[in-house]
């Protein structure tokens, strides 16, 4: 009997030290709703990198653009909700989509669950270098004398939503042209196929430290601490600010455990001080908050956000 209860307790236990064997053992997949080179490629890569230094985790991220960031989040809804599938919660996904569409395959208050925020800068408005306007208000005189159509390509909301602005504002027409991912918008604004692109400050950078394309504006509400001689658009159109969010989210569903668990890896990475750094160099604030600040400032957003596709303009799809 004695012999019997001991075997059945050294598989109990085995079967224990398995499952926890399991459970160290996967891997975390990172959806990312939009191409390679944006923001939340960029700043999830970095979060990969850092859990898998110094937490020894093993993070996949994995692009899937289109359609505003609505294909990634039916990828991530139809993921199974036990915390190794994270979404990049943006902008466009989690505060703009609401009021760009009239239908979403998705609820972002129902399905999916805030864990983890950056507080997002806002977006450089980019033009070639050798582009016959230097600041905004030779842009907007050279839209007014010229007989061109200026036009803009975006690939999500943040850079849609300030082109639109700008034309109403400045009393200029602005085309939009769609891309489903920021690659081909550059490619297509360096060969001069479109006039601007708005792009956020994360993605942007490199382009704008390099030369290789010409920053006339931002559109957050201050000039960024980089560029001091930036200026930023409401210092031309005082209500033009478009600021947004960036960071990780969950299906709802997912245990109370993990998202507190995902919460303090996020809050972990982007407070390293290796991560830190290179995050506010690229314009965005590490910001602490737990799981109910989060959604609190998701929901603030989406009001924002609101009204900025109501300043815009812009008819629901």
């Amino acid at each position: 009997m004695l012999m019997r209860i001991l075997m059945g307790l050294f598989v109990l236990t085995a079967g224990v030290a398995v499952s926890a064997a399991q459970q160290q053992s996967r891997v975390t997949q990172v959806i990312v709703p939009f191409g390679p080179g944006g923001s939340g490629d960029i700043i999830m890569r970095l979060m990969a990198q850092y859990l898998g230094e110094k937490r020894n985790q093993t993070v996949v991220v994995e692009t899937k653009p289109g359609a505003n960031g609505i294909i990634g989040m039916q990828a991530a809804l139809n993921a199974p909700a036990d915390g190794n599938t994270w979404v990049v919660a943006s902008t466009s996904t989690f505060a703009a989509n609401p009021s760009l569409f009239k239908r979403l395959p998705y609820d972002v208050d129902k399905d999916f669950s805030l864990v983890g925020v950056l507080n997002a800068g806002g977006a450089y408005m980019l033009v070639r270098p050798e582009a016959p306007y230097r600041s905004v208000a030779d842009l907007v005189a050279f839209a007014k004398a010229s007989k061109e159509q200026m036009t803009y390509g975006y690939f999500n909301a943040s850079s849609q939503v300030p082109g639109a602005i700008l034309g109403k504002m400045a009393g200029i027409t602005m085309v939009p042209v769609p891309y489903k991912q920021i690659s081909n918008a550059i490619a297509d604004l360096m060969s001069g196929q479109i006039h601007v692109i708005f792009a956020d400050t994360v993605a942007g950078d490199s382009y704008v430290a390099s030369g290789t394309l010409r920053a006339l504006a931002v559109t957050s509400a201050k000039r960024l601490k980089k560029h001091p001689d930036l200026p930023a658009l409401a210092e031309t159109y005082p209500d033009f600010v478009t600021e947004g969010l960036i960071g990780v989210a969950v299906r709802s569903g997912t245990p109370q455990q993990d998202k507190l668990r995902i919460n303090q890896l996020f809050n972990e990475a982007m407070g390293f001080p290796a991560v830190r750094a290179r995050i506010e160099d690229m314009g965005f604030s590490p910001t602490f908050m737990s799981v109910e600040e989060c959604e609190s400032l998701a929901r603030s957003q989406r009001q924002r956000w609101k009204e900025y596709v109501s300043l815009a303009g812009i008819e629901p799809q």
